[in-house]
């Protein structure tokens, strides 16, 4: 791995390919509540595995930490559920902006960020660390973790369209947007491959999701857990396949979690790309790697 700081971006390369660019910097309008991402994200053949802002959810980019629903304030993009009157334009919307210089290592991407509110109020500050490792000649990882610290003099609360009620919809953390060319593809669990649809709301230890690209022969794999133990949530999966390819592992499907000012949260999530469609067993091999 090296891993290249251009400033406003950063780019993680082995063997002459690009498998991650990090852009710091986000230059989105205000109606795609800017933060940082990932993308593209690559296999080691060089395959892409992520979707950059999709016509039909302009906020969707690549990898990216994200809340929609942070005490009423929308750090996800987009229009906010209202219960009784559905997805409404509100000026709600807030960013993560960078705060600090970048640390880069042969391993590693550290900085700080603010969360803030639409009228400029400091919410969340968060320290963020981006690892990436090779696993074997086919796969690669990306560990992901942070630390969250409320800023307000109130509590704060981590929720979701579902604990606003809509059911189902409780998508809200790290959120990743496949290829179109995902569409339909296959979801694996511990216990083996389920409908998107079913494993939604699963809290099962690991959730894969298997995509086939446009223009190659070829397949990849991306498996995706959370790392670290749950202070205040337990993962639950948001996926979809059948409308797109998309997985959350949600930190507020089901209820909200609270922080207490000056409180802080540890966050850790691993997400592995690998050539090829991956059975269970290849999956758990790879997870003993770690």
């Amino acid at each position: 791995m090296n891993i290249v700081d251009h400033g406003e971006h950063v780019v993680v390369v082995h063997d002459d390919v690009d498998l991650a660019r990090y852009v710091v910097v986000s230059d989105a309008p205000a109606f795609e509540a800017p933060k940082p991402y990932l993308h593209p994200l690559r296999t080691l053949a060089g395959d892409v595995v992520t979707n950059f802002r999709p016509h039909d959810h302009r906020w969707h980019k690549g990898l990216q930490l994200t809340c929609t629903d942070l005490s009423g304030h929308n750090l996800w993009g987009g229009h906010t559920w209202v219960d009784g009157t559905g997805y409404t334009a509100l000026d709600n919307l807030g960013r993560m902006d960078p705060e600090g210089p970048i640390t880069v290592t042969s391993e590693t991407i550290e900085h700080d960020l603010v969360w803030r509110s639409a009228r400029d109020e400091a919410l969340v500050g968060e320290r963020r660390s981006l690892r990436f490792e090779l696993l074997d000649d086919k796969t690669w990882a990306l560990t992901w973790t942070g630390e969250l610290r409320n800023l307000t003099g109130e509590r704060l609360s981590f929720g979701s369209p579902a604990t606003r009620g809509l059911a189902g919809s409780g998508y809200s953390g790290l959120w990743w947007r496949g290829p179109r060319s995902f569409t339909g593809g296959q979801v694996l669990l511990p216990t083996g491959q389920i409908p998107a649809s079913e494993a939604r709301g699963s809290d099962a230890e690991w959730l894969a999701f298997v995509g086939t690209h446009d223009g190659v022969d070829r397949s990849s794999t991306l498996v995706f857990e959370q790392t670290l133990p749950a202070e205040r949530f337990r993962t639950h999966w948001f996926v979809r396949s059948e409308e797109f390819a998309a997985v959350n592992p949600s930190w507020a499907f089901e209820r909200t979690f609270p922080l207490e000012p000056d409180e802080t949260v540890r966050i850790g999530y691993r997400v592995t790309i690998a050539d090829g469609a991956l059975s269970i067993e290849d999956i758990e091999r790879l997870r003993s790697l770690r």
